[in-house]
């Protein structure tokens, strides 16, 4: 068990006043310090909390025990959960141990209960392919909740005083949940990547794909505009599918079948996807829904 002491994170401690040390006097632990682990935790600090321990080693893992602290953080991959879960019962713990998976509800940690710990989970809808310790990384993000009250309670105190959004996920939910976080992410960058090898294919210049890159950015600050007036984001939705312009879109598809027919099947699928959502919140005209059965058809 290595102790690291709260001095780490004094730049961001004493440059950020966002959360005016709301955490002022909340003791806690981290199991796992890789790039969601360490961000969480130098937001806790920054916002007051005092950290006592981090664990990340095995052999680090078998001798801990946080007992009388607040809450014991574990953000270990989702593989790993279960062996490290029970690992970490085999010693009293924490008053709360909330773990980071989006996949996994707080039945993860169930062998901590025997121990008397609150268990639950703090997922932030957030990708960390870097570690990011500056607290204003955290600001308006949304943290998926679930567990024991007082594990969601300290759950949604982290959350506000990071200055992000939380709400619990209902445990029949969470499946799909996940799923829908990996479309909002890995699905969203796939796309990227397959637009990335059209314009290779077609021999474009190597500026283009950054343009696309910067045409998914403002399509993005879009969605978020309309997020942030109540809106729905299939109100934001572009394109020719989105117009119902049909002759542009079948001469596109027939341009795609030529070069990339592997593409076609999934970029139906996608574009029928589109004019659905459309259509679900009133957009959809007749000529929409006909674009729609013909897509749909072939």
């Amino acid at each position: 068990m290595r102790l690291l002491p709260c001095i780490e994170m004094r730049p961001y401690c004493s440059s950020v006043t966002l959360f005016d040390r709301q955490l002022a006097n909340l003791t806690f632990s981290l199991v796992g310090p890789g790039r969601v682990g360490s961000s969480l935790a130098a937001w806790a600090t920054a916002a007051g909390a005092r950290r006592i321990a981090v664990a990340g080693r095995d052999s680090e893992l078998s001798t801990l025990s946080t007992t009388g602290q607040d809450l014991l953080l574990v953000a270990v991959p989702d593989g790993a959960l279960d062996a490290v879960a029970a690992s970490l019962a085999k010693r009293p713990q924490a008053a709360v141990v909330l773990h980071t998976s989006g996949s996994r509800t707080a039945r993860a940690l169930a062998p901590l209960a025997a121990n008397g710990s609150g268990i639950g989970s703090l997922h932030p809808l957030k990708a960390f392919p870097t570690a990011r310790p500056d607290p204003a990384e955290a600001h308006g993000i949304f943290f998926g909740l679930d567990g024991d009250p007082p594990a969601v309670a300290l759950g949604a105190r982290l959350a506000a005083a990071w200055g992000a959004v939380s709400g619990e996920i209902p445990e029949d939910a969470r499946l799909l949940y996940h799923f829908a976080a990996s479309l909002a992410a890995g699905g969203v960058t796939t796309l990227l990547a397959a637009a990335a090898d059209l314009a290779g294919r077609l021999r474009l210049p190597a500026g283009v794909v950054g343009g696309y890159l910067e045409l998914a950015r403002g399509a993005v600050e879009s969605t978020r505009g309309a997020a942030r007036e109540a809106s729905d984001p299939a109100r934001a939705i572009t394109g020719p599918a989105a117009r119902g312009d049909r002759a542009t879109l079948l001469a596109q598809l027939a341009g795609l079948a030529e070069t990339a027919p592997e593409m076609t099947s999934w970029v139906r699928g996608l574009l029928a996807e589109t004019i659905r959502q459309r259509d679900r919140v009133g957009l959809a005209g007749l000529s929409h829904l006909e674009l729609l059965a013909e897509l749909e058809g072939e």
